[in-house]
């Protein structure tokens, strides 16, 4: 797969997050690394830093120095109490100063195998570090932050995006469209992993990506059509935005939440007033609430239209 296959061997080759990737890589020139806690959204580095830290860190010897363990499979007590404590208490391999510890998805871990974690933090700092990634670091309890320095990653930019697709274009001899950069970085958010299987699955079924391939693979609406919903139903015409928004879900196979995110995102590109995108996005809000609460989908997306009409 392109993730692990494109995955950055050195500092060097991370885009974006250059201010946490130039103060890890002073911490590891100078093997001198605390606890780590890396918080942010998916696909921007977390993982990959934490691995090119431990090659760097120990060159040759560095699948015997570290353990990586995904703590959404492995969530409970024993894991921390049997595999993580058997590994942070035993000695570094060669001369390596310590020995880490690097918990994937580490807001997934029980209260009761955090609070069993904190101790053995502080037992075997003297032998082995811990990185923890977590998407979101509210959800790490207060005396495991505590004890680590914690790095905040934000989404990639666009220009980071632009030069990730580039490289893998030259790699793979992909022939990219002019617009299809930021019809990606749209796509993705900053989230590197999805480009890259995006780009993945495009290029199985073709060298040439073009935009009616990429919306194809993702299974999403083009902006055009969504935003035609909208203007039909602005102007009031219910009939013609409802008729638009079923074609267009059945044409694509959408769910009602992934169209309601398209047509939450598609409001700021009308012409209308400020006052009127503002009340259809609060609009956007409770119909979402509603369908996570389990009401039926398109009966809601038509509400939906239905205030659009009224604002």
């Amino acid at each position: 797969m392109w993730i692990e296959k494109y995955r950055p061997q050195t500092f060097e080759q991370i885009q974006g997050q250059e201010k946490i990737v130039e103060r890890i890589k002073s911490m590891t020139e100078k093997k001198n690394l605390p606890h780590l806690l890396f918080a942010g959204p998916p696909g921007t580095g977390k993982t990959s830093i934490a691995l090119v830290t431990a090659k760097t860190l120990y060159g040759d010897s560095w699948r015997q120095n570290i353990l990586e363990t995904n703590a959404s499979m492995d969530r409970g007590i024993n894991v921390v109490r049997e595999d993580i404590k058997n590994f942070a208490r035993t000695k570094p391999v060669g001369n390596a100063p310590f020995k880490i510890c690097i918990l994937d998805e580490a807001d997934a871990l029980t209260r009761d195998a955090q609070q069993a974690l904190r101790r053995t933090m502080e037992t075997y700092s003297g032998v082995c570090r811990f990185c923890l990634i977590a998407n979101y670091s509210s959800k790490i309890i207060e005396p495991i932050q505590s004890r680590c320095t914690i790095f905040r990653f934000k989404p990639l930019v666009k220009k980071d995006i632009e030069k990730i697709i580039k490289y893998m274009a030259e790699k793979e001899n992909l022939k990219i469209g002019r617009n299809i950069p930021e019809i990606l970085y749209e796509i993705s958010g900053g989230d590197v992993r999805r480009v890259q299987n995006i780009l993945e699955s495009c290029a199985v079924m073709n060298k040439n990506i073009t935009e009616n391939l990429v919306y194809e693979i993702v299974s999403e609406a083009k902006p055009k059509e969504i935003k035609e919903i909208l203007q039909h139903s602005v102007k009031g015409d219910f009939l013609k935005a409802r008729d638009k928004l079923l074609d267009t879900m059945l044409r694509h196979g959408l769910s009602g939440i992934d169209t309601l995110k398209q047509l939450q995102r598609e409001i700021w590109a009308l012409e209308i007033s400020d006052e009127q995108k503002l009340e259809m996005t609060k609009q956007c809000g409770e119909i979402e609430f509603r369908m996570v609460e389990g009401s039926d989908e398109f009966l809601q997306l038509e509400a939906l239209l239905a205030s659009f009409v009224n604002c």
